[in-house]
């Protein structure tokens, strides 16, 4: 089925489950969500069982956000946030998320903040647009998460692209006719270290590990010259089993020459 077919398919799917006062804006595959834009954020947030019902008809997650022309500005979402959560809470910090219209609210006492079953969440969705996370305030401040908010910040539209890049490959069109997989050995057979394996199908590449043998001077890295592998543009994902050297150290040096797509761990 074409990635054009696909969306279409959902599009439908969606519309036959959402009531017509639900305005939506725009559907994308971001990452392993389906991401519905709505201008209605409200609809979503008075009937908690509408994703559900959702999510199990499309069978994939399912996250609602909302249509940046709805979003109220930084002061006025402040203001509301300050109004609606109670001083006993704690609030210590909030944070935007432009790409994905999420306003991360850090408080010292998680459950007055988002109020029985949700309630006090939903009302801040309702009046600002932005859909509210709240999470606990670290017992120690840390610089490390601030600096990481401000990159995501500054990166949020690159982020968004890659996500959608990623989310238009994992429901491309696949070929009924070519059902087949490969498996190469790149390292780590009959020998400790450089764990690399190619899984190929038609339609797919997806690396499982990228180590180094951290053991030996020699035969450091896997056989990244095998023309199975080229170009390194060509693979769809790498899948790392767990964070030792002899499994992922050499992961770098692929984004280096040209990998530009998703780690999972």
């Amino acid at each position: 089925m074409a990635l054009k077919q696909v969306y279409q398919q959902v599009e439908d799917t969606i519309n036959q489950i959402v009531p017509p006062t639900v305005k939506i804006s725009s559907i994308e595959f971001e990452g392993p969500l389906i991401v519905i834009y709505t201008k209605t954020v409200g609809e979503f947030a008075d009937n908690g069982e509408l994703i559900k019902r959702l999510a199990q008809a499309l069978r994939r997650r399912v996250s609602i956000r909302p249509d940046p022309s709805i979003l109220a500005d930084m002061e006025t979402a402040d203001k509301v946030i300050r109004e609606l959560i109670s001083e006993e809470a704690g609030i210590t910090d909030i944070f935007y998320q432009y790409d994905t219209g999420e306003v991360i609210i850090e408080v010292k006492m998680p459950g007055l903040a988002i109020g029985k079953y949700g309630s006090t969440l939903n009302e801040i969705k309702k009046r600002i647009g932005w859909a509210p996370k709240v999470i606990r305030t670290p017992p120690i401040e840390s610089k490390t998460i601030q600096d990481i908010r401000g990159y995501l910040r500054s990166v949020g539209k690159k982020r968004r692209e890659f996500l959608r890049r990623v989310g238009d490959g994992i429901v491309r069109g696949t070929s009924p006719k070519q059902n087949w997989v490969r498996a190469t050995t790149l390292g780590g057979f009959r020998e400790v270290g450089r764990s690399c394996t190619l899984l190929s199908t038609a339609n797919s590449k997806v690396l499982i590990d990228l180590g180094v043998n951290v053991s030996s001077d020699e035969n450091v890295s896997p056989y990244l010259n095998a023309p199975e592998i080229m170009p390194l543009e060509s693979i769809d994902a790498i899948i790392l089993t767990h964070a030792h050297l002899d499994h992922c150290g050499l992961v770098p040096v692929l984004y280096k020459y040209g990998y530009d797509g998703p780690i999972y761990t």
